[in-house]
């Protein structure tokens, strides 16, 4: 019987701690599709499954992350067959179903995406659950009518992995894209990325909340949330939209109505995890085309083995994280 190698955290007496183990086919759940793993990827979500006190987790023990990319061993579905190359992100992934931190994985088949042509299993995961958010608010914002002649694109939280891969993707699509970080180190690399302006995080919110201000941006992908959304709401455009993906800013969003009734404002939110899957394949296929941003993969990718993932977790965790960190599992 095949042993392969896992990173499992377990939960014993309050305490939460993670291990590399061997494993066999028969720990792993038993679902349609049986997926050889070449890459997963340290997204936020698998740094709070690490902590103690996370709200996700519903029992342990538990293999994190979120993404994995590889390819098919055995399916019992008649979608998959025996080597396809394939994608899976979100849903129960890697939170109450075992996840990309292993040499194998068993997912339900209605959780697989086939690789599309022209993407690597590498490349999908430097992508990962953040590249495909960061797609999914650029498809969204466009679907409401935002084009490159509308005006200035801002992009929030712009040196993590949404940020990240939506400063390239929007300069890919020709936009004028204002990169806000909080850290003024990373400057260079949001020009290399494709920004044409690097605002600091008091740029866009001074910590004056303000129902309307000047209009400065046609629309924002925001993965941060908070008073600071509420902020770049009042200084929106005519018919601007912001689109939503995340609230590292904080949950609560303190707005009134003005931005929304006298300016026609949109506030789109973005679900990664259930989004519907015939949108899911049309962003994927997005990502290896039209917004495919291979250019800068080297710059965006930092990668680790197995062995390694504790630290990233704790990185990611702390706001430390540049672009996206990626875990190899195969040759």
């Amino acid at each position: 019987m095949t042993s392969f190698k896992a990173y499992i955290i377990n939960k014993k007496e309050g305490n939460v701690k993670g291990s590399i183990q061997n494993l066999t086919f028969s720990d792993l759940p038993s679902s349609d599709v049986l997926i050889k793993v070449h890459y997963s990827s340290i997204n936020y979500k698998d740094g709070m499954i690490s902590q103690p006190d996370n709200p996700l987790v519903k029992s342990y023990p538990i293999i994190p992350g979120i993404d994995l990319a590889g390819e098919v061993v055995r399916s019992s579905d008649k979608r998959f067959n025996e080597g396809d190359p394939v994608i899976a992100t979100s849903y129960e992934i890697g939170v109450n179903h075992f996840g990309g931190y292993s040499e194998y994985a068993s997912l339900p088949a209605d959780w697989v995406v086939p690789l599309p042509d022209g993407l690597t299993t590498e490349e999908a995961m430097i992508y990962g659950t953040a590249g495909f958010t960061a797609a999914l608010s650029i498809h969204r914002l466009e679907e409401n009518g935002l084009t490159p002649k509308h005006g200035p694109i801002l992009v929030t939280g712009a040196s993590g992995g949404v940020g990240s891969i939506a400063v390239s993707m929007l300069a890919k699509r020709g936009y004028t894209v204002e990169a806000s970080t909080g850290r003024a180190e990373n400057k260079e690399y949001l020009k290399d990325l494709g920004a044409s302006h690097i605002l600091s995080r008091d740029d866009v919110y001074d910590g004056r909340l303000r129902p309307l201000a000047s209009g400065r941006w046609a629309g924002v992908v925001d993965p941060v949330g908070g008073e600071q959304l509420a902020s770049i709401l009042g200084q929106l455009h005519y018919e601007g939209a912001v689109a939503v993906s995340g609230l590292t800013g904080g949950a609560k969003v303190p707005t009134q109505v003005y931005p929304f009734i006298l300016r026609g404002n949109s506030l789109i939110v973005i679900d990664s995890v259930n989004c519907p899957m015939e949108k899911r394949k049309k962003v994927w296929h997005r990502m290896a085309n039209d917004l495919k941003i291979k250019e800068v993969f080297n710059l965006i990718k930092v990668v680790h083995t197995l062995e390694e993932v504790p630290e990233p977790l704790e990185t990611i965790l702390q706001g430390k994280t540049r672009g996206r960190s990626i875990v190899k599992l195969r040759e």
